[in-house]
């Protein structure tokens, strides 16, 4: 499976964009929600991004390797793409995440509840997110 589609890629590098064009403005920075979840389908680990530099590979969310302390930074595309796991696995992407919370929201909660994945049944609970939708098309080289 590739890790991010054209459409995906495009949502988080304009993301990036806004951001830097804040940053440059001095205008207060966005609060992006996370566009694509990546995780462990044999453990606990998780990531949540919000954008893509323009290097291709470093992208900036929420990562939670499931030691109960979820973190904001950056982290490489190629190297989650890289990990080989148990019975020829790899990292998966959640064909139907979506998400009308803000990273920031995310990092909250996520801390308070130890993990991203704690984190979504709060949010869920409260009706804040996650949403389970099919997107549109996954045609497009998902």
């Amino acid at each position: 499976m590739h890790l991010l589609t054209p459409a995906l890629r495009a949502a988080l590098r304009a993301n990036a964009e806004t951001h830097r064009a804040a940053t440059r403005s001095g205008a207060r920075e966005p609060g992006p929600v996370p566009v694509v979840k990546f995780f462990n389908p044999l453990g606990a680990a998780t990531w949540l991004a919000t954008e893509l530099d323009d290097d291709g590979d470093t992208l900036f969310g929420l990562a939670d390797l499931g030691f109960g302390c979820p973190e904001l930074g950056s982290f490489s595309l190629g190297e989650i793409a890289a990990m080989r796991l148990p019975f020829g696995l790899g990292i998966e992407r959640d064909l139907h995440f979506t998400s009308d919370a803000p990273l920031s929201r995310w990092a909250d909660t996520a801390r308070r509840a130890g993990s991203i994945l704690s984190a979504a049944r709060l949010l869920r609970a409260v009706g804040a997110t996650p949403t389970h939708k099919l997107p549109p098309s996954e045609s497009d080289g998902g």
